[in-house]
Parts: structure tokens; sequence; C-alpha cells
């Protein structure tokens, strides 16, 4: 059987998380505008404020993994 592909707003979302659990600043989001552009920024959002809440790293691996 052949692999579903992931639906790409997800993907931008958890691109988004990890690059703000990275550190990288919110301006380097791969997308121009529109829905994927949004979803990035919203994975960033959440990204950013898991790490400012004091998620350890394991705590992050872990939630990255669950997305």
């Amino acid at each position: 059987m052949k692999r579903q592909k992931r639906n790409p707003n997800d993907r931008a979302f958890h691109k988004g998380y990890v690059a703000a659990v990275e550190g990288r600043n919110h301006d380097s989001c791969p997308h121009d505008a529109g829905s994927q552009h949004q979803e990035w920024v919203n994975g960033w959002r959440q990204g950013r404020q898991d790490y400012w809440s004091g998620f350890g790293r394991a705590a992050l691996a872990q939630r990255m993994a669950n997305m």
C-alpha cells in the first residue's frame, strides 16, 4: 500500500513549531501567503509559547512527535 501524503497545512504547522523551538525568527517562513503561511505562523507561535513556558527538551520532543 502507498503511504498517504500528509496534509500540507499540518506539515506547515509542524515546520513552524520546529522553527520556533530551534530559535529561528518569525521572518524565516518559507511561504509568502495563503493558508500554509498562516498555519506556519500558528505553529511558530505555539512553539514559541511552549518554549517560553519552560518545556524541557524531552517534553518538546514528545509534543512534536504527537503532532
